[in-house]
C-alpha cells in the first residue's frame, strides 16, 4: 500500500464512519498522512482525529477509536494505535519504505512548471536566472545576495548540492559495481527523509510555489544529514551489500524529487556543484 492508497484508505473509513452515524461530521476532502519522526511509532501517522474533532466538539480520543478500529480490518493494515491527543499510527503489512521508494522511481510524470512572476531584468543581471527565481519566494528580510554564495546559509546552494550529491553518489556506485535496489536501508536515521519524501505529491498538488520551495528546503536537508549519518557506498575493502543498493536507491529518490521540484520553479538541477 502506498501513501497514497494509504490515504484514499483513511478518507474512505471517514466516510463509512459518518454514513454509519458513527461519527456525526462532514466528511473532509481531504486527509494527510505522514511519515513519523520517530521510529516506533508505526509506518505512517494521521491527524484526521484531531480535525474532526476540531470541526464537532467531540473528544478526538473518541474519534480517533471509532476510526480505528474500522482502519485494522482494511486489507494491507497491520496494526492501528492511537497516540498523544489523538493522533493515529498506522503499520502497514509489508515493505512501506521501500513501496514508498519504488513508487518515486517508478514514477515518469514530471510535476507542472508553476506559474511565478517573471524577476525584473536588474535582478537577473545581479543573481542571474535560478537565484532570481528563488528570491521570489525567499522569506521577507533576506539578504538576496546570500543567494549567490555556495555556504549552508544559501538555502538555494543546499537545495542543488543535495541534487548534485545524489548523482555524485550514483556515479560512484556505477565505478564500484552496483547499482540502486529498494530495500530496507536498516538504519533508523531515514525517519525524517522518508518523511519528504512521502509529503511530496501533496505539497506539489497544492500549486503553491514558496510552500514547493520550503519543502525543498527540508527535503535537503534531512538528505544530507542522512548521507553523513548512513553510508550509502562501501567503505575501504568493504563489498557493496543489499543495504548499500537500497540506501543508494533512496537517494536516488530523493535526487529525483528534488529535481522534480525544481523544475517545477524554473531552476536548473545541476548533477556536479
Amino acid at each position: 500500500m502506498t501513501p497514497a492508497d494509504l490515504t484514499r484508505t483513511v478518507l474512505h473509513t471517514v466516510r463509512r464512519a459518518v454514513e454509519a452515524d458513527e461519527l456525526c461530521a462532514v466528511v473532509p476532502e481531504r486527509v494527510t498522512v505522514r511519515v513519523p519522526p520517530r521510529p516506533g511509532c508505526g509506518d505512517y501517522a494521521t491527524n484526521v482525529a484531531l480535525r474532526i474533532a476540531k470541526d464537532t466538539g467531540r473528544p478526538a480520543l473518541d474519534i480517533a477509536e471509532v476510526l480505528r478500529r474500522r482502519l485494522v480490518r482494511e486489507p494491507g493494515i497491520a496494526a492501528v494505535d492511537i497516540a498523544g491527543p489523538g493522533f493515529l499510527n498506522i503499520t502497514l503489512a509489508g515493505a512501506t519504505q521501500v513501496e514508498l521508494v519504488r513508487e518515486l522511481l517508478g514514477n515518469r510524470e514530471p510535476g507542472r512548471p508553476l506559474p511565478l512572476p517573471e524577476p525584473d531584468p536588474a535582478l537577473l543581471r545581479r543573481l542571474g536566472t535560478d537565484a532570481a527565481r528563488w528570491s521570489l519566494l525567499c522569506p521577507p528580510g533576506l539578504d538576496r545576495d546570500l543567494l549567490l554564495a555556495q555556504r549552508e546559509s544559501n538555502p538555494l546552494f543546499r537545495v542543488r548540492y543535495a541534487h548534485a550529491r545524489s548523482q555524485a553518489l550514483l556515479r560512484n556506485a556505477r565505478d564500484l559495481g552496483f547499482s540502486p535496489e529498494a530495500g530496507d536501508v536498516h538504519n533508523e536515521d531515514a525517519g525524517a527523509l522518508l518523511a519528504a519524501l512521502a509529503d511530496h505529491a501533496r505539497v506539489s498538488a497544492t500549486r503553491a510555489p514558496d510552500r514547493l520551495a520550503r519543502h525543498l528546503e527540508r527535503l535537503a536537508d534531512a538528505f544530507l544529514r542522512w548521507t553523513a549519518a548512513c553510508p550509502t557506498l562501501p567503505r575501504g575493502d568493504e563489498k557493496p551489500s543489499a543495504v548499500h543498493r537500497a540506501r543508494l536507491a533512496v537517494a536516488e529518490a530523493s535526487g529525483k524529487v528534488l529535481a522534480d521540484g525544481l523544475h517545477q520553479l524554473g531552476i536548473t538541477a545541476p548533477a556536479h556543484l
